[in-house]
């Protein structure tokens, strides 16, 4: 039985990792851009002619003359006042960029992660069942397929046959109501799903069989259970190990949305990452690191909480109790 205490004492511990992990990240992440080739006044400048009054300007206004320590650590109070900045490349505020395009890529990764659960459970159930057989090996064979299939060229492909092929999908965009939106993220979904359904056919078939080898399945069976009882005690005790894996596969398309949403002109947080390192706006990128570390915290979050919902032998944090 979980008590108070034992919540707060899990949610400060993780609260107190994440801090840290955000820190050195962020830390990471801006270093990184002051680095890279270009600079901010060449990304405002273009092609137009430098004078060293409009140099200096620029300077001043964005403080790229104080030193990088400086410059982060202004960043970081802001960010502690609930101030993500402005956008160097647009000169809007940082926080209504991201609140524009965040539900979408939410829609994005929850409609891949519906999917990827909808077909890599029942397969992997039924790889597990026919284990040996010619379906399981059909069913392992799709797993790798789907597992070494980068997501983004899952996409041309899918573009190339369903959408500029078949024409049943459409190329680009969002769509407007909530059919239309769902046909147009149908295709970066699948995309996105392709390998998490390969992840997921491998957890809960691996899984399954070691629980139906266990000494409690050959009782029930000799006891006279039937095969759905059965399974269902199996499957009830498999559910570690595949939370493991939806763990990971939604971290996994919260990354993994970067290359799918430029692959299908989609505004989401990916496009805008894509956009914000090459012109090396630098508090939107500090500002989308920020959140997608924030987004895994929250997913481990709730796989940890999981665990403990699914086998009352494991603590929060993932230690047996």
């Amino acid at each position: 039985m979980l008590t108070g205490r034992s919540w707060g004492v899990f949610l400060l511990r993780r609260l107190a990792g994440t801090a840290v992990v955000v820190a050195l990240l962020s830390i990471g992440v801006f270093g990184l851009l002051y680095l890279a080739p270009g600079s901010v006044q060449q990304t405002l400048l273009g092609t137009r002619p430098a004078t060293p009054e409009t140099i200096a300007a620029i300077q001043a206004r964005y403080h790229l003359n104080d030193p990088l320590p400086v410059q982060y650590l202004s960043w970081l109070g802001g960010v502690l006042r609930g101030d993500l900045g402005t956008s160097i490349r647009t000169g809007m505020p940082v926080a209504d960029m991201l609140g524009q395009r965040l539900p979408l890529t939410l829609a994005l990764t929850g409609y891949g992660t519906v999917l990827a659960v909808l077909v890599g459970i029942p397969l992997g159930v039924a790889g597990a069942l026919r284990r040996g057989r010619a379906a399981d090996r059909l069913v392992v064979t799709a797993g790798v397929v789907g597992l070494s299939a980068p997501p983004f060229a899952v996409g041309l492909l899918l573009l190339v046959v369903f959408a500029a092929g078949l024409g049943w999908f459409p190329v680009y965009g969002v769509g407007e109501g909530f059919a239309d939106q769902v046909l147009h993220l149908t295709l970066p979904a699948v995309a996105l799903a392709v390998g998490a359904v390969g992840m997921l056919v491998r957890f809960s078939r691996a899984a399954l069989i070691r629980e139906l080898d266990q000494d409690y399945v050959v009782f029930a069976r000799a006891r006279g259970l039937g095969a759905p009882a059965v399974l269902g005690y199996a499957l009830r005790n498999s559910l570690v190990p595949i939370l493991t894996a939806a763990g990971l596969i939604v971290t996994g398309m919260l990354a993994g949305t970067v290359l799918v949403e430029v692959t299908f002109a989609l505004p989401g947080l990916g496009s805008l990452l894509v956009d914000s390192v090459t012109f090396k706006d630098v508090p939107v990128v500090q500002a989308l690191a920020l959140l997608l570390t924030l987004l895994i915290a929250a997913v481990n979050l709730l796989v940890d909480v999981g665990y403990s919902a699914a086998d009352p032998r494991v603590r929060l944090g993932g230690r047996p109790s």
